[in-house]
């Protein structure tokens, strides 16, 4: 295996093609797509500091390094690559990558990040941007703290664990996610998705879960939440109250107490939804705005 030590690349392509090396403590420079089109790699304790460093590469380990701002588009076209104990400043990262491992990595631009991806595999990764993991699948995610709006738009076989996202409209138009031990606070949760379960989460939305075929909430909590489950086919077990619960179009809702009940025969048929809870301060049949 060659190896580079210390060394500082620029030009672009500098490294093009190359397959079957390590770097150690090296830094790539002003110059495009350093890295295009290689295998094989080692980066230890790198600074990847312009544009498209790792393009239509395979079999990449990356440790302990940086990606500056100007690195954006960074890795694109990529297979089997770790990263792992590193940070990424630049935005619009892993588009169309499958096979990518992260483990302690912190994105402190994530816009637009992890786009079109496959078979992913995250541990303690930090994430601050929008429209994060859109159009990607089977993902594997353990410890997710995001603060990005947009967030998993059109993903599908997804499991998240012990995450927290701070993350309006996340989870849209996606299909088989399932959400453990998790905080999610955003409005419009879930919006047009297909088999989306919540077990052990604590969430915060308004218009929330709505709109959704086969939602699934197994021992959840929901702190200031109104105008749920609208249009949604819900099994939901809520070990909490519900402010306001808005049109359900059928399944059963159980939870300690629900501020409103509002179901309009006019839009949905009550007769379809099962409503299990001892205290309802109020039942509605128009919504305010309709009135």
């Amino acid at each position: 295996m060659k190896e580079f030590k210390n060394e500082k690349f620029c030009g672009e392509r500098a490294c093009f093609a190359t397959h079957g090396a390590r770097f150690d403590g090296c830094t790539f420079a002003d110059g495009e797509s350093p890295l295009k089109e290689s295998g094989d790699l080692e980066l230890k304790t790198c600074m990847f500091r312009w544009k498209y460093p790792l393009w239509y590469c395979n079999n990449v380990t990356v440790e302990d390094s940086s990606w500056f701002e100007m690195a954006r588009a960074g890795v694109w076209y990529t297979n089997d690559i770790r990263v792992k104990d590193s940070m990424l400043q630049a935005p619009k990262n892993f588009r169309r990558c499958s096979g990518v491992e992260l483990e302690n990595v912190t994105f402190t631009h994530a816009a637009e990040t992890f786009w079109s991806c496959d078979h992913v595999t995250m541990k303690n990764v930090r994430a601050k941007g929008d429209y994060f993991a859109m159009n990607s699948h089977d993902m594997e995610i353990d410890g997710l703290e995001l603060d990005g709006n947009y967030s998993f738009d059109g993903v599908y076989n997804v499991t998240v664990r012990n995450s927290r996202l701070l993350s309006k409209d996340s989870f849209w138009n996606s299909e088989n996610v399932t959400v453990y031990d998790s905080f999610i606070s955003g409005e419009y949760l879930g919006w047009n998705s297909k088999n989306l379960t919540l077990v052990n989460c604590t969430i915060e939305s308004l218009q929330g879960m709505c709109y959704i075929d086969n939602l699934k909430m197994i021992n959840c909590r929901l702190l200031d939440t109104t105008l749920a489950f609208e249009y949604s086919d819900v099994d939901a077990e809520i070990c909490s109250g519900i402010e306001s619960v808005f049109n359900p179009k059928s399944g059963t809702i159980r939870a300690e107490r629900i501020g409103e009940l509002i179901m309009e025969k006019d839009q949905i048929d009550p007769s379809k939804t099962k409503i299990v809870c001892s205290d309802i301060a109020k039942n509605t049949d128009r919504v305010s705005w309709r009135q």
